[in-house]
């Protein structure tokens, strides 16, 4: 019975389903949002809110049931446990954030689908690289925040005032958000501050904040190459296969031979 139910949980058709069911109950959380809809509508969609729940409780039963103990081994089925358990807890009026955290549950397509997986999986091995650009660029900002707030500390905005407001407005000109309109309004009182934001720029935005991408797509290789070994057998472990079970056919003729010589 257990294998006959692991056989069912583990089946394309049923993982399918599961997706079908996250994407309808993304849709409904989305849809009780709109106020309109949720008065001309509120029950409907309760109830069908209430029926995914369902759904997502009992695929976890059975797969407790089929995997057993190996379940708990498996980190994305304890994140699919930790998310229904989210969804199960009880709701008042008045605990929005509990209510919020449903949409939680739309997360569970990243341990459904293969491909987002992967993309998870590369994101977390990445996270000793990025660590090491988060501490670079953080020095870059610090470093570019001092001088900026000793150069242009006056400059009208009050965008260089201190060295929080330096680094915060360096941080903006990183994500490349409206720095331009800063750089002009600054070089009002220091015409030559263009020097600066040019090559902040080229230093920050164009160097490292690439290295993020080189880094996200490095992961992303050596995930699908991981991926790719682990699916195609070694051709070392088939030939040491094969020589083993010449050996053993090697060793039973000898065995027929010796009985032959003693009869």
């Amino acid at each position: 019975m257990r294998s006959r139910v692991r056989d069912l949980v583990d089946s394309t058709r049923f993982q399918q389903l599961i997706v079908a069911v996250i994407v309808v109950n993304a849709i409904v959380l989305g849809l009780q949002t709109v106020p309109a809809i949720e008065r001309e509508y509120g029950s409907i969609v309760d109830t069908v809110d209430q029926w995914a729940l369902g759904v997502f409780v009992l695929e976890l039963v059975l797969r407790l049931y089929a995997h057993g103990r190996a379940f708990f081994r498996d980190p994305w089925s304890c994140f699919d446990l930790l998310v229904v358990l989210i969804s199960l807890a009880p709701i008042a009026h008045g605990s929005s954030v509990l209510r919020a955290l449903r949409i939680i549950r739309v997360l569970r397509l990243l341990s459904v689908l293969p491909n987002l997986r992967r993309v998870v999986a590369a994101l977390l091995s990445a996270v000793p690289a990025v660590l090491s650009i988060v501490a670079v660029l953080t020095l870059l900002l610090y470093v570019a925040g001092v001088m900026a707030t000793n150069l242009y500390g006056t400059a009208p905005g009050g965008y260089f005032s201190d060295l929080g407001a330096s680094m915060l407005t360096l941080f903006q000109i990183i994500t490349g958000d409206a720095w331009s309109d800063v750089m002009r309004e600054v070089m009002t009182e220091y015409p030559l501050a263009w020097i600066f934001f040019v090559g902040f720029v080229l230093l920050g935005t164009f160097t490292v904040l690439n290295l993020f991408i080189a880094t996200m797509v490095s992961a992303m290789e050596s995930q699908i190459a991981a991926e790719r070994k682990a699916a195609i057998p070694e051709p070392r472990a088939a030939e040491d296969e094969q020589a083993v079970l010449l050996e053993l056919r090697a060793l039973r003729a000898e065995i027929r031979e010796l009985r032959k010589a003693r009869d």
